[in-house]
């Protein structure tokens, strides 16, 4: 890798194409902010507030979980032999992603892929023979390969694709979940991608006697090697009235359940924009302007600092929206033909018509950053601290729920898992505040506990949980682990349990997988104990995703640096 070339997202690869792609993005970037109200764009450009997708402005919609089944292109596959439509199916699904991949910004799910597959299939009169199930199984393999090796967004980036599984009820649409979770369990450890979600559900397959728990067994033992499924926790406390088909990832931790509009849940829907505020930049300006108040003081002033930025915020996102539904829907020509949002494109008389069903939302990070500066204790140290924190989290949805009621739209507060910002924010703040915050060369994403804070898995599931009843429009808890659990499925089952009785939503498992390129040896090393070759992968979880350590932004290398196991 050539350390010379700066990487703006850890799924970049730079080509001649995306070198051209990236000198347009900055040209339209800056055109969109020149554009803009003065006060927009300053609080952008000064590092209040992130304003993600800029190129996008006014042009698309951020993320989407597929509505897979309601415009299925059945006529396509007709005549065609079985191995055919096996074929054609996995070839389809490609299409949609790389397709829908230059439609929109952000994300894709799929919200049920063993199901809605296997609907398919037998709606397609594939049999499941021995032929059959091989090439089907063969299929998936090397659509996962292929959702890991294409880079052809933009010319430069992978595409982010989300597989949400574990709900299968019947014996092929079990075989296609095993067959995700083992093929991309033996498939190498440099491919670790697409993002795989377990639905984790009482009943179904969380409890011993459940039909689908040797799948959740088997996810569980997957994780421990690759880190990958991630576990969608539908019986906490914010999923647990929802039909959990209802339920789905996309992107790396959206979350799209409740709508005005009636169509409850994710299929068919995702998010239309989102922006994110800097949390520490707001609580120094208050130890600037109040360095000897109290504390109450201090909280009250950062809320309203906090407030006013909103405001903002609130502008940009309906500004942002009304421009997207000036867009023809001819500019959105895969959407449109496959019917991929919960309307169809066809028929609506304007493109409100979807989009009114997505989400708009508040993103915030560094609250541990921020609640340290006005506190001087980290949150997670101190039963006050914590209180504040919860408060001002409470605070923000209260925000955004008023938003709902006075617009009648869909907003949302989104707990941001932000690879460019938490480096970003901190690079524009140390220029203007020298302390050990900004030192450090990075901020927590969202509500997180420091990665270095070292504190029990267990304590660290049950502290972040509260937070995701509160983040309607997404969030994720991670562990951090020492070293590969393999073998210990009954540890990560215990965590799991723990996250749900806690209220997390989603939660995730990380430790430091380091691939020798000379001999393929797997572990944690700075050169291998095998070969003793120096060239070494290094697979860190970024964001939501993981990636290779040598493409990530230089917050996230602080921030890589600095974590600390659980």
């Amino acid at each position: 890798m050539n350390n010379n070339i700066v990487y703006e997202n850890a799924a970049q690869r730079k080509t001649y194409v995306g070198e051209v792609y990236d000198q347009g993005e900055h040209k339209v970037k800056e055109d969109v902010l020149n554009n803009l109200p003065e006060e927009w764009a300053r609080l952008h450009r000064d590092g209040h507030i992130h304003i993600h997708d800029l190129d996008a402005y006014g042009l698309t919609y951020n993320c989407l979980t597929f509505d897979l089944l309601k415009g299925f292109p059945y006529s396509s596959f007709e005549g065609l032999s079985n191995s055919r439509k096996v074929l054609r199916l996995f070839e389809f699904y490609k299409s949609l992603v790389s397709k829908v991949g230059n439609e929109q910004s952000g994300g894709m799910g799929f919200g049920n892929f063993d199901l809605d597959t296997a609907t398919l299939l037998k709606n397609l009169g594939v049999p499941e023979d021995e032929t059959c199930l091989g090439l089907i199984r063969d299929s998936i393999a090397e659509f996962l390969q292929w959702c890991n090796d294409s880079h052809e967004r933009m010319g430069q980036v992978s595409y982010y694709v989300t597989l949400n599984i574990g709900l299968a009820d019947s014996d092929l649409s079990r075989y296609i979940c095993r067959a995700v979770i083992e093929e991309f369990a033996t498939l190498p450890p440099t491919v670790y991608k697409p993002n795989i979600v377990f639905k984790v559900k009482d009943k179904v397959n969380h409890g011993e006697q459940d039909p689908n728990h040797d799948l959740f067994l088997l996810a569980l033992s997957c994780t421990a090697k690759k880190m990958i499924p991630t576990y969608l926790l539908c019986d906490c406390e914010a999923d647990r009235t929802f039909d959990p088909r209802d339920l789905s990832i996309m992107g790396c931790r959206t979350r799209v359940v409740s709508d005005l509009f009636g169509a409850t849940g994710s299929r068919g829907r995702g998010n239309i924009d989102n922006i994110s505020i800097n949390l520490p930049r707001l609580a120094m300006e208050v130890d600037e302007e109040l360095p000897e108040a109290t504390v109450d003081l201090r909280v009250d002033l950062f809320k309203k600092k906090w407030t006013a930025v909103a405001d903002t915020v609130t502008e940009i996102l309906l500004d942002r929206y009304r421009k997207t539904l000036e867009r023809s829907v001819e500019l959105f020509p895969t959407v449109h033909k496959y019917n991929l949002w919960i309307e169809d494109f066809g028929n609506a008389e304007t493109m409100a018509e979807n989009l009114k069903h997505g989400t708009l939302s508040f993103g915030f990070i560094g609250l541990s950053e921020a609640i340290e500066v006005l506190t001087g204790k980290k949150y997670y140290m101190g039963s006050e601290e914590y209180s504040e924190a919860l408060d001002f989290v409470k605070y923000m949805r209260t925000y955004a729920n008023k938003c709902i009621e006075k617009y009648h739209l869909n907003f949302s507060l989104l707990a941001t898992s932000g690879e460019l910002i938490s480096g970003r924010f901190c690079e524009i703040d140390k220029t203007l505040y020298s302390n050990k915050i900004t030192e450090k060369g990075f901020y927590t994403n969202s509500f997180h506990i420091d990665v270095d804070s070292c504190i029990p898995a267990f304590e660290k599931i049950s502290k972040e949980g509260p937070f995701h009843t509160i983040c309607n429009g997404g969030c994720i808890t991670y562990v951090e682990l020492g070293e590969s659990p393999i073998g210990n499925v009954e540890g990560l089952s215990e965590y799991v349990d723990c996250a749900i009785k806690s209220g997390t939503h989603y939660l995730g498992f990380n430790f430091p997988l380091d691939i020798c390129r000379g001999c393929g040896n797997k572990g944690v090393f700075d050169s291998c104990p095998e070969c003793g070759s120096q060239e070494i992968t290094r697979i860190r979880r970024v964001s939501g995703y993981l990636e290779i350590l040598d493409y990530f932004v230089s917050g996230k290398k602080h921030e890589v640096s600095h974590r600390r196991k659980n």
